[in-house]
């Protein structure tokens, strides 16, 4: 097999063998009948880093850590391993080229994205030229290249391996795992890294796993058609490589093929003897690199669904607490007159749940998917409650909702039964109680507590149309009628009804001094005094009453009066008090939580 001294396609210049047999540029050089011939290789493929002499060693961490740099012109190229399904193993997930002069940085990450600095890079197999770096993407993944120290390095990744290949052997002044793997430690890049990337992990054994049939598979890297190539690449590192990660992970996610690949592809690089149709021989897919074109979130993953295809799967640090709780979300966010629930998009992709099918009791109200973070979000409010039932135990309020799965038509259904109930309580204040002079024309209390906040406001009026306020230069006689209005802000008139539940008079400021006389009692006019009126009370968020004004005998003091407010959940009428016949009572479940008392003084 003869060699080119060198083959050039649009830019793109390497050492070259004339065959063009299973070519690793991109698909302008295939076109060309030229593939690159290594000196040097260096591969990274899962947890493994195979350096330029051979040698494996495995990264047992979440960090990142220089793969080649160059002292001389502050070159460098590193790689971040992250975890996939267990906490416990790495894995490639990108790859960086940074540059000193300039300063800017290649990331090179799954799916075949490319950014430069910020700027995400639009690629073809055609490529384009970027401050000295070749940079192209095909099928099969991205390939760059570039020059340094007068030597031309050239990088392929596919999302989870990488190969760092020279056309010459490694000069004196680069450094990093390529150039010697056992120097780990020394390679790591904090300044990179996550705090916790160096936290170790020991998951539950993978009961699946037969180490035994992996190391049976991971050795036909011995055997034809792979054998071809053995004396050219020692295939022991990738047989380690393979065995490491199979015997703790389950062969899912095309890792399987991952490693043979990794092995046919360096077979490409060093060898003149091609390895052939291993794939078929393997039972393994086309090369396209898997996941191709797919975004996932930060703390996502690309990987099988168990319905089949690929999709954006959780990885087990994010997942962990959510699978210890045996939950698919985030807790409920509560405010007064609304809730809200987060379910994880990676969780219900790794049921097979589609989240478009599902909605809450009200089958119009369905999940917002935030497409950069994949979360889906569903929620309720006073203006579209969703079918939302709301109940009151005496002392609390709840609103209760439920995520479905949509009714199906169809006759079978691959998908589980799917029930999410999330609630919102809220308790009732506890009572406050206010006094002023008449002078201040009317008191207002505001109310907090838990998710509540909300005001009462008591005002005294000399007529029934309430535009005269009472206040200190207003005349008040004996037996005059008085109108008073209990009113509320901050409450969602469509759950909530106030009812005033008493009111009465004293001669101090204290609502339980004496001597003490009812003007109201349980909701309705208190019996024995025939001045007294009550209108709208429990129907909505304010009432009011009237009554004739009086003294108490042998006192010409201050009166106070007070009043004691109920809040009530609406179902239907309940909430108003039953004053028909003489027995004048309450209707049932009127009465939510603790009551609010709110006082009123005027002088005579």
């Amino acid at each position: 097999m003869e060699m080119r001294d060198c083959c050039k396609v649009s830019d793109f210049v390497a050492p070259c063998w004339s065959d063009g047999v299973n070519a690793v540029s991109n698909d302008s050089i295939q076109s060309a009948g030229c593939r690159a011939a290594a000196a040097d290789l260096c591969t990274v493929t899962g947890r493994a880093v195979i350096d330029f002499q051979g040698r494996f060693t495995a990264v047992t961490d979440r960090c990142v850590y220089s793969m080649l740099s160059d002292s001389s012109t502050g070159f460098e190229v590193f790689a971040t391993f992250r975890e996939r399904r267990r906490r416990d193993v790495s894995f490639l997930d990108s790859v960086t080229l940074k540059l000193q002069d300039p300063d800017v940085q290649f990331h090179l990450q799954h799916g075949g994205r490319v950014q430069m600095n910020d700027t995400q890079l639009n690629l073809s197999s055609s490529g384009q030229k970027l401050h000295g770096v070749w940079i192209s993407k095909d099928s099969t993944g991205v390939m760059a290249n570039f020059t340094i120290s007068s030597h031309t390095v050239y990088l392929f990744f596919d999302g989870s391996t990488a190969q760092i290949h020279t056309g010459t052997p490694v000069w004196s002044s680069v450094d990093g795992l390529c150039v010697n793997s056992s120097s780990i430690s020394a390679q790591r890049l904090d300044q990179y890294s996550s705090s916790s990337c160096q936290i170790q992990y020991n998951d539950s054994l993978d009961t699946s796993v037969n180490c035994s049939a992996i190391k049976d598979h991971c050795n036909t890297l011995k055997e034809s058609p792979f054998s071809s190539c053995n004396g050219d690449v020692d295939p022991t590192p990738y047989i380690n490589a393979c065995s490491d990660t199979l015997c703790k992970y389950p062969s899912v996610d095309g890792l399987r093929c991952h490693f043979l690949w990794a092995y046919a592809r360096a077979c490409s690089l060093n060898s003149r003897a091609s390895v052939g149709d291993w794939r078929s021989a393997a039972g393994c897919s086309s090369a396209e690199g898997f996941c191709q074109d797919k975004v996932c979130s930060d703390h996502e993953f690309c990987g099988e669904k168990i319905s089949g295809g690929t999709g954006c799967l959780c990885r087990a640090a994010f997942a962990y607490d959510y699978k210890q709780s045996n939950t698919l979300s985030d807790p409920t966010v509560c405010s007064q007159n609304s809730g809200s629930i987060t379910l994880i998009g990676c969780l219900l992709e790794e049921k097979g749940v589609d989240f478009s099918t599902l909605h809450l009791n009200d089958r119009s109200c369905r999940g917002a998917m935030d497409e950069e973070k994949h979360m889906v979000t569903f929620s309720f409010d006073s203006s579209s409650t969703c079918g939302t039932e709301i109940t009151n135990n005496g002392s609390q309020i709840t609103y209760k909702n439920t995520i479905k799965y949509q009714n199906s038509s169809d006759v079978i259904s691959r998908q589980d039964q799917f029930y999410i109930d999330f609630s919102c309580q809220h308790t009732q204040p506890e009572t406050k109680i206010v006094a002023f002079n008449i002078k201040d024309s009317s008191v207002v209390v505001i109310v907090k507590s838990g998710q509540w906040n909300y005001t009462v406001a008591m005002k005294a009026y000399s007529d029934g149309g309430l535009t005269h306020a009472l206040d200190s230069t207003t005349g008040v006689v004996l037996n005059q009628k008085i109108w008073v209005e209990l009113t509320t802000a901050g409450l969602d008139a469509a759950v909530i009804a106030v009812e005033t539940d008493s009111c009465w008079a004293t001669s101090r400021d204290s609502p339980s001094s004496q001597p003490r006389y009812d003007l109201i009692k349980n909701g309705c006019a208190a019996p024995g005094d025939q001045t007294v009126q009550v209108e709208g009370n429990g129907e909505g968020t304010s009432n009011r009453f009237s009554f004739n004004m009086f003294q108490f005998t042998g006192s010409s003091g201050d009166v106070y009066l007070h009043c004691k407010l109920q809040l009530c959940v609406k179902q239907g009428n309940s909430c108003v008090p039953d004053c028909s016949g003489g027995s004048k009572r309450r209707r049932r479940s009127a009465g939510y939580g603790g009551p609010a008392v709110i006082s009123l003084a005027w002088t005579q």
